[in-house]
This record gives structure tokens, C-alpha cells and sequence, in this order.
């Protein structure tokens, strides 16, 4: 059956004490939403529908970004989790299949328990995702009678006996989308609050004569974001469980703690991750690599074998071949680094391409920027490029090329020769001594004056 994910981020997050709004704000250098959305992906949806409020307008460019099919419903008011559901009534008008509500400021919700409500759906109308809570505090309690769930109490309407209920709401529910907003057409707002309340629709169901179960799910996949303290603790759980997740698929990370994780990462087996690595977005990293202490990887592509760092910088667009060798202090943006090459010392390779076996000086820069425009340098294979050489770029160099040491290359080199750059040494004998001689009595002068 098709499936359609109404994720809801239009809450203010006043806790936050922030002015972005709250399902902006990152886990693992991804909007909280994207966590949720990327936990639903799991149903493979064929339609997804953010529903926005505060800030809607940076929340839908955001969602853009992951996937350009999201259609954004606005909740203009703020009147409660069934009023807020309700809106993305328009967006799935003719959608047959089953639509499941998840929050954007839950980031944690397992793959395996959005599939596991699924699975429930074949045999109940209304499927609510519950926990047992070790304190259950102020949550909904959820009214089970053998597998049937009957209602939603809230703490504050719950009798003495519903409150010793440990089994909590979560506030995830499916259903199939036109019984979902039948429902939910009938919710009332005759409450202190004066708001629609998603949890009504379990016993509109029953009166209605559906039927509703509860799936559980462990407590930990339930917390919410409110605070920056939770904020801060949601990180951690997110970089604990992509340690865990990279050691287990066969990663060596030589101080798991000292590594920190974007929600895309990718690391293939036998790869060796040393400490102080930091994984921005967009990093993709093949088997069998070594990333050497205190490196920084964003928005790149670092094939099999190849070496990277210590101290070293891959910005976006930076794709290395296999073997290839990125050392100490080098940076490198929007450039191919060809199979074999070696890159290792204090060096910045921007908007380049360079060749296969080919070996780049230390102290190396390609001078690709104008003040205006961006501009290209291209190296040939088996070139050798040496210490201090100023590539300006556009400018080739071709295969089996070299340039002195100390060169501004500003033309192409051809295929073989060698490029030297540099103006004419010229030596004055006894200079150097006559004018620090000089010097040193000029200072002396000064300071007797003083």
C-alpha cells in the first residue's frame, strides 16, 4: 500500500530562546526534521508533507534541499496537533494509501519502528506508537485492553489508576489518510486550551466502529528537542550511535569519542578514522582509507586506499582517486586528485584537475580566484610540480611536465618540458654585512637617545 508521511515542524520552540525556528536547529550538521524524514524514507513514501508555522518560509527552503518533492502546508494558527495535521489535508486530497504523522522535533524514531507501525496497519484502523516510560511524569497514557487501545488519557484527566499506567504517548499515529481526516474532521476543542488534540481520534475511532493498537518502541527513540540542553544531549546520542554504527560495519576509529559524524556520513569497512576527525555534510569515504588526526572532511569523496591528512582539509566538490595522498596542511576545494597522486605538504589545490602519479611541492598554491571569477588549473599524469609553485590558473600543465622550484607559472607547460618561473638570482658581495652593520648602529643610537 502507498504511503504518505505528514511531518509536523510548525511549533515556535519558545524554549529555545532562538530565532531560528526550532526544527532548524542541527543534529549531526542536519535540521532536526531531516532526522524524521530520513527514519520515514524507510516506508519509501509517495508523498511527503511538512506542515510549517513559525519561520515556514526558511523550514520549506530547507526541505527543499533534501528533496525538492516535499509539499509544505502553512499552519497559520497554532491550535493544537490535530489542527495542525488537518492542514495537510489539501496536499493528500485523492491519495489512497496510508498516512503516517511524525514530528520533526522527535529526530530519533527508528527506522525499524516506523516499518513495525506500518505492519500494524494491516490490522488495525489507527495505529498509535507508545513507550514505557521510566517516569511517566505528565505524558497521555495510553488505555490498552489486551492488544485493543481504547483511548489517550491525559494526566491531567486520568483517574488515580490511569496514571499508574506506565505505557506513554508518543504522539506518532497512523492511518489510512482519508480515516485519518474523517477523524479528525470530528475532533473537538472543548478543552482548558481551547486546541484541537491529535490523541481524540483514537476514541472518535472506537466510537466510530474502527478499531486502534499501540506499537512500542523503546523510551530513548522518543526524546524531544525543546531546549538547548536536550539539544545538546540529542547530539550526543546521535555522535554515540554513529560511532557505534561505524565500528560495527567494520570502521577502526582509534578514539571513538574524539569523532564526530554528519547524518550522511559514509565510511566503508576496513577504513581507519585516528582522532580529532570531524565529518561535515556530504562526506562519502570508500574502504580501506586512512584519515589521519585532526582532519576535516565536508561535502567530498575520498576513494579506496587513499591517505588523508594529518591536518588536512577537504572542502566541497574535493574527490580523490584511489591512493591518492592528501598530507599535512593541505587544503583542497572542487578539485580531482587523480589516482596515486601525492599531495603531502602545506598546500592548497582549489578548482583543479590533476593527473594520476603526479607529485605535487610543498608550499604549492593554484591561484584559481580573480577577485571575480573562479578559474581552473589542470595537471597532466606523471607531472612534478615543485616546492613553492604558484599555479595561475587557467593554465595547464601537461603530462610528464615539471616546474622549478620557486616558480609563478602564468602559461601552459607542454607535455615533458620543464617550467621555470622565477626571476634572475643576483648576489652583492658583503651587502648583507654592511647593512646590518648599519642597522645595529642606527639601533644603538636610538638607544642611547632614549
Amino acid at each position: 500500500m502507498a504511503t504518505a508521511l505528514i511531518l509536523l515542524a510548525a511549533g515556535q520552540g519558545t524554549r529555545m530562546n532562538s530565532d531560528l525556528p526550532k526544527v532548524l536547529h542541527p543534529i549531526g550538521n542536519a535540521p532536526l526534521f531531516a532526522h524524521a524524514l530520513a527514519s520515514g524514507s524507510a516506508l519509501e513514501p509517495e508523498r511527503t508533507v511538512l506542515v510549517v508555522g513559525h519561520g515556514g518560509d526558511l523550514v520549506a527552503t530547507e526541505a527543499a534541499k533534501i528533496d525538492e518533492e516535499i509539499v509544505i502546508a502553512r499552519q497559520e494558527e497554532q491550535l493544537g496537533t490535530a489542527h495542525a495535521v488537518l492542514q495537510a489535508k489539501d496536499a493528500l486530497a485523492g491519495f489512497e494509501g496510508d498516512a503516517i504523522v511524525l514530528y520533526g522535533d522527535t529526530p530519533f524514531i527508528s527506522e525499524d519502528t516506523i516499518l513495525r507501525m506500518a505492519e500494524a496497519r494491516k490490522s488495525a484502523d489507527v495505529v498509535v506508537l507508545g513507550f514505557e516510560a521510566a517516569d511517566p511524569a505528565r505524558y497521555g497514557r495510553l488505555v490498552m485492553e489486551g492488544d485493543r487501545l481504547t483511548r489517550i488519557v491525559e494526566y491531567k484527566d486520568a483517574t488515580e489508576a490511569e496514571r499508574a499506567i506506565t505505557f506513554c504517548n508518543s504522539g506518532l499515529i497512523a492511518a489510512e489518510a482519508s480515516v485519518l481526516f474523517e477523524l479528525l474532521d470530528q475532533v473537538g476543542n472543548d478543552n482548558a486550551a481551547g486546541e484541537y488534540y491529535l490523541p481524540d481520534i483514537v476514541e472518535i475511532a472506537w466510537k466510530t466502529g474502527r478499531t486502534a493498537t499501540a506499537v512500542a518502541c523503546d523510551e530513548s527513540e522518543t526524546l524531544g528537542v525543546n531546549t538547548r540542553t536536550e539539544l545538546a544531549r540529542a547530539e550526543a546520542i546521535f555522535q554515540s550511535s554513529k560511532r557505534a554504527e561505524a565500528l560495527d560495519n567494520g570502521v577502526t576509529l582509534m578514539a571513538p569519542e574524539t569523532v564526530f559524524f554528519s547524518l550522511d556520513t559514509y565510511i566503508g569497512r576496513d577504513t581507519v578514522v585516528e582522532p580529532n576527525v570531524i565529518f561535515g555534510p556530504g562526506v562519502t569515504v570508500e574502504s580501506g582509507a586512512r584519515l589521519r588526526a585532526f582532519s576535516h572532511f565536508e561535502g567530498c569523496h575520498v576513494s579506496m586506499g587513499a591517505t588523508v591528512g594529518p591536518f588536512a582539509r577537504l572542502r566541497p566538490g574535493a574527490e580523490l582517486a584511489n591512493n591518492a595522498h592528501i598530507g599535512n596542511f593541505v587544503e583542497v576545494k572542487n578539485a580531482l586528485i587523480g589516482e596515486g597522486t601525492k599531495v603531502n605538504h602545506l598546500t592548497y589545490i582549489g578548482d583543479a584537475d590533476i593527473g594520476d602519479g603526479t607529485n605535487i611541492g610543498a608550499g604549492t598554491i593554484t591561484c584559481n580566484y580573480d577577485g571575480v571569477f573562479k578559474h581552473r588549473t589542470v595537471v597532466g599524469r606523471n607531472a612534478f610540480i615543485g616546492s613553492n609553485t604558484m599555479l595561475v590558473a587557467p593554465v595547464t600543465v601537461g603530462d610528464e611536465a615539471m616546474t622549478a622550484s620557486g616558480s609563478v607559472i602564468t602559461t601552459n607547460v607542454e607535455p615533458g618540458a620543464l617550467a621555470i618561473g622565477r626571476a634572475k638570482q643576483v648576489n652583492k658581495p658583503m651587502l648583507a654585512v654592511r647593512m646590518f652593520e648599519k642597522l645595529k648602529s642606527l639601533k644603538a643610537k636610538k638607544q642611547k637617545g632614549q
